[in-house]
């Protein structure tokens, strides 16, 4: 992409606003924490305390709107303690600039390589160091430097307050998370009735994971809906899959395809009800025309085999998943991520257990055995606040090194910053610090976010000034007045956050403004310099990008290797398990999943940043990269086929699939290093264990895992297919080496 069109694209990302729901009850309760503060702070110690402590109670709001599923008044505590801290250092190296612009560069390096600990707390320490600029001029001593960072977070603490006093859609993001979850299932099984093969992106999935790791706080409260659901959403996806494919047994017209579209139909029904009575806390209203679908007599004489046994699977698993939604937790669904041994793996023959409950009671069932009830397992926990502080140390130090994204972030953004505030005091303007308060609040470690911010910024400035501005003309408001008004534009500012940076920034521009102009400054002496310090601070933080820059397009290599380094262990451990299952391999296939699937989210990311950059491919072309990622989403939707039907104990074992598994695991290793190298990776050891394979007692070899096998070097080889299309690597005197011809192999490619 070129660099116009990177500036045009970005420029347009910063200004969008974007539809989304609003929240109109939490808006108000952060205006009104807001309005608390800075009514106690006028009447305790007057207009400059009252601006100052307003920021404190400002930011923690904007904190508890941070996508985060650790406790809001945590946030709100956190923020406002922190703008504090920075506040009163500030304050005592205010005086003497050499010290203080120390202070700042430390300041701001630490603040960018907070994001290393994650966005919420890369933003609470960027934002404290924007604020901390503003708020270090208007105490005059010491002692009301103290008073100031104390009613910050006396701010911090009324939004907490507010927060545990008048809960908003308690758990709402949690339920959301969950219901999303579901509905995304939901959406799959529909796509599956047309597309058999179609794919399915676990993003939903992992967030619903991520929101059910809860403290131990949380923990005493959490709602019964909120209990295994997930656990049970998870075993339901392979199942699902499983029984649409045609390679698992159905074919792709006739009777058997009818049904399970019928059945596909009904299990998005069913899952949209319990995403429905999940997200608003109701009892499930499952359709009756749902249920009686898998009540349906026939259907054992239609399906047969393995697609049977996924559709008993898949009716077991959705009266579960109901139940649960309705709010009867199921003791006998582990609220581990982790399976226990007691718990039977997706549609694997259960002998002995009592029949459905209720639905599948008039057809022939197979044997089944009885599900121990396993004793209360305890949720997944999220450290405390405290334990959270040496953990995002840990994260911090990790990427403290020269190629790391976020080094050259807390780099960049702390020589802009010093560069600002000196640009910024020696330019004949006043208030310099708007410059690198500018530069601090746009700057990201990826390209987009900070171009696109930047623009947003200057436009949202321009705006809300400009409004702003018009108000006090017109009506000279005083100090009581100009509080009010910075309140109404906090709240706008929090009902439209999540519309997009442009409305933010504009209510932000006003909100200051009022604030500013209730501590006694008038406009004249603020909106010109703001305006044109604002323009310098966004044009330093792009032109930091451009020179020193942390493009994402030179590692997309380095993250298609990652990728692949952790498919394939997944699929190695799944055929691993019908090689011996008189062991429990089930944990590792579950750890080896969210391993590829971490993988899987970091390479998407990384492609969406990609794709913004004016930097051209090296060594991987656009279209290079789209095959290579749907060869390695096909891998992992081939191994989550045989991941439905993992073997309980005692099942025959595959003596073959141990040797496959071994060679998959280290051939994989090995193509990483390849793909890392910018060579073409080569899968002969795959292929001589699957030859192997055909040859030693092909009779008694399970047919299904060895077809499934086949599949896999299918898609091993499609993978180096794509990779062979990317540009070859350079030679130390300039010319292109020959193409490798190894992975290329027409007879396997016909398999396909």
């Amino acid at each position: 992409m070129s660099w116009r069109r990177a500036l045009k694209d970005t420029a347009r990302s910063g200004i969008a606003v974007e539809r989304k729901r609003l929240e109109p009850l939490i808006a108000v309760r952060g205006a009104a924490g807001l309005a608390i503060v800075i009514a106690l702070s006028l009447w305790l110690f007057g207009p400059a305390a009252a601006a100052s402590s307003a920021f404190g109670a400002f930011q923690a709001a904007i904190a508890t709107f941070q996508r985060s599923w650790r406790p809001r008044p945590e946030l709100a505590i956190a923020s406002g303690t922190s703008l504090a801290v920075s506040t009163f250092l500030g304050y005592l190296t205010i005086s003497k600039e050499p010290l203080f612009l120390a202070l700042l560069v430390v300041w701001t390096f630490a603040a960018g390589m907070s994001w290393a600990a994650g966005p919420t707390i890369g933003l609470i320490a960027s934002s404290n160091v924007a604020i901390m600029l503003v708020t270090v001029t208007l105490p005059t001593s010491v002692a009301q430097a103290a008073g100031h960072a104390a009613m910050m977070i006396v701010g911090g603490l009324v939004q907490a307050a507010l927060i545990i006093l008048f809960p908003v859609r308690r758990w709402g993001a949690h339920r959301d998370a969950l219901a999303d979850a579901l509905a995304a299932e939901a959406d799959y099984a529909r796509r599956l009735r047309h597309e058999p093969v179609a794919s399915f992106d676990p993003q939903p999935l992992m967030e619903a994971r991520n929101a059910a790791a809860v403290t131990p706080r949380q923990a005493r409260r959490r709602p019964a809906e909120l209990h295994g659901a997930r656990g049970i959403a998870e075993r339901i996806r392979p199942v699902l899959a499983s029984l649409a494919d045609p390679a698992m047994g159905v074919p792709a017209e006739g009777p058997a395809r009818d049904r399970v579209r019928e059945l596909l139909a009904s299990a998005a029904a069913l899952l949209d009800a319990a995403a429905h009575a999940i997200r608003h806390g109701e009892p499930v209203s499952a359709p009756p025309a749902a249920l009686a679908t898998f009540r349906t007599p026939d259907t054992g004489s239609i399906l047969t085999g393995a697609p049977y046994r996924a559709m008993t699977r898949l009716n077991t698993l959705l009266q579960d998943v109901v139940e649960t939604a309705g709010g009867t937790p199921q003791e006998d669904t582990p609220q581990e991520d982790t399976p226990q041994e007691d718990t039977p793996q997706e549609g694997a023959p259960q002998e002995g257990a009592p029949k459905g409950r209720g639905e599948l009671r008039d057809q022939p069932q197979p044997t089944r055995t009885r599900r121990k009830t396993a004793p209360h397992h305890p949720p997944r926990r999220r450290p405390t606040f405290l334990a959270l502080i040496p953990k995002a140390l840990k994260a911090m130090r990790s990427e403290l090194h020269r190629g790391s994204p976020i080094t050259r972030h807390a780099t960049r953004v702390s020589a802009v910053a010093a560069t600002g505030y000196i640009l910024g005091t020696w330019l004949p303007l006043g208030h310099g610090y708007w410059a690198p308060l500018t530069s601090v609040m746009v700057m990201r470690p990826d390209f987009s976010q900070t171009y696109s911010r930047a623009v947003a910024r200057l436009a949202g400035t321009v705006i809300g000034v400009a409004v702003a501005t018009g108000v006090v003309q017109a009506a000279t408001p005083g100090t009581l007045q100009s509080g009010t008004l910075a309140v109404a534009s906090a709240a706008l500012m929090y009902l439209l956050m999540r519309t997009g940076q442009f409305a933010t920034q504009a209510c932000i521009a006003a909100y200051v403004v009022f604030l500013l102009g209730m501590g006694g400054e008038e406009w004249t002496q603020t909106v010109p310099e703001r305006v044109l310090l604002t323009l310098m601070g966004g044009l330093l933080a792009m032109l930091a990008y451009a020179v020193y820059p942390a493009w994402e397009t030179p590692r997309l290599r380095t993250r298609l290797a990652d990728w692949l380094a952790a498919q394939g262990p997944y699929v190695a451990a799944v055929f691993g398990s019908y090689a011996d299952p008189s062991t429990s391999s089930a944990p590792d296939v579950r750890g080896a999943l969210l391993t590829a699937r971490t993988a899987r989210a970091a390479w998407h990311a990384a492609v969406a940043r990609a794709t913004a950059e004016p930097v051209r491919h090296r060594g991987l072309s656009r279209t290079a990269a789209d095959d290579a990622e749907d060869a390695l989403a096909q891998l992992g939707r081939v191994a989550m086929l045989l991941e439905a039907h993992l073997p309980e104990r005692g099942a025959p074992p595959v003596p073959p699939a141990a040797r496959f598994a071994d060679a998959l695991r280290e051939s994989t290793r090995k193509g990483a290093k390849a793909i890392r190298e910018r060579r073409v990776p080569t899968w002969d050891a795959v292929r001589e264990a699957l030859d192997a394979w055909e040859t030693e007692n092909p009779e008694n070899a399970d047919k299904v895992v060895r077809n499934t096998a086949t599949l896999v070097l299918d898609t091993l080889t499609e993978l180096s297919e794509a990779l062979d299309t990317a540009v070859p690597p350079m030679t130390l005197d300039g010319t292109a080496p020959e193409k490798p011809d190894g992975p290329r192999n027409p007879k396997d490619s016909a398999t396909r």
